[in-house]
């Protein structure tokens, strides 16, 4: 085996990306653009009333989507991070968290439904979606800091990347486990494939599509304080400072409010599937 020449896998992906940044700069320039106005966009959204009533509002969506225990879990839970002082970086967090999530959404719906519609499709995608999922995230960093340098960008590019497998998965699982039978009705009935799929298949398929986002919501927001080493603010900056500098206390502090919101986002999420499948 010593003989045998490396493969030098290692300078075709260096070259490809090298390629990549000279033919498709104006392209790469427009994706910066779009994602960071929408990260902006949303931040000053959260942050343009007072944290006190952003608090109630967003106590008041938990209770119209969940029930009483989500909503009080909400309104104690976003009054402790406002609290501790970290209500903006909060907010930041979850601009990023929601930025990735919607891009990642309009993504995987669209593949999904085409990896459903096509077998051909789906063999091709199937293991780019293993590589995506296995891949160490720290991987991810390097092409995205190449790509869109330093900064929030490149974590919502990363968070994508790492995100979005779980719903091009369940919106094509969801998609195909539509009864036959039904799918032969339709048919029969004379509707056509787009009539077929948006009154009959995405209806059928949308609580397990809907499980498959709220996936790609905490996978979103698992990778957080990864994104925060290229340059991403919020609550992973400040778990990633606290790391560097051994303080266990802000650490632990900034560690309780992502908890805080990823279990606000995953009942939630998941009282909205609940209610799909009702």
């Amino acid at each position: 085996m010593n003989n045998i020449p490396k493969l030098p896998l290692g300078n075709w992906i260096e070259s490809l990306e090298s390629w990549l940044e000279n033919h498709f700069t104006p392209l790469l320039d427009f994706i910066r653009l779009i994602i960071g106005s929408i990260v902006d966009f949303l931040h000053h959204v959260l942050l343009f009333s007072p944290s006190i009533l952003m608090i109630l509002i967003i106590t008041a969506l938990a209770w119209f989507l969940g029930k009483w225990k989500v909503a009080a879990f909400a309104l104690i839970g976003l009054l402790l991070i406002d609290n501790l002082g970290y209500w903006e970086h909060a907010m930041e967090t979850l601009a990023i968290v929601l930025t990735a999530s919607l891009l990642s959404i309009i993504i995987g719906v669209p593949t999904g439904i085409l990896c459903a519609r096509s077998s051909f499709l789906q063999g091709i995608i199937t293991p780019l979606l293993d590589l995506m999922q296995t891949m160490p995230a720290f991987v991810y960093l390097l092409p995205a800091v190449s790509f869109f340098s330093l900064g929030v960008v490149p974590g919502v590019i990363a968070s994508i990347i790492f995100a979005v497998p779980p719903t091009i998965r369940l919106t094509n699982l969801g998609i195909r486990q539509v009864p036959s039978e039904l799918v032969e009705a339709a048919d029969a009935f004379g509707s056509t494939p787009n009539q077929k799929l948006f009154k009959l298949q995405l209806p059928m398929a949308l609580p397990t599509m809907m499980a498959g986002i709220n996936q790609t919501i905490m996978l979103s927001l698992s990778m957080v304080v990864i994104s925060s080493m290229i340059g991403a603010q919020g609550l992973g900056a400040d778990v990633y400072r606290a790391v560097t500098q051994t303080k266990t206390g802000i650490g632990f502090e900034a560690g309780i409010s992502i908890v805080v919101l990823a279990i606000l986002l995953d009942r939630m999420s998941n009282h909205i599937v609940k209610k799909n499948k009702r």
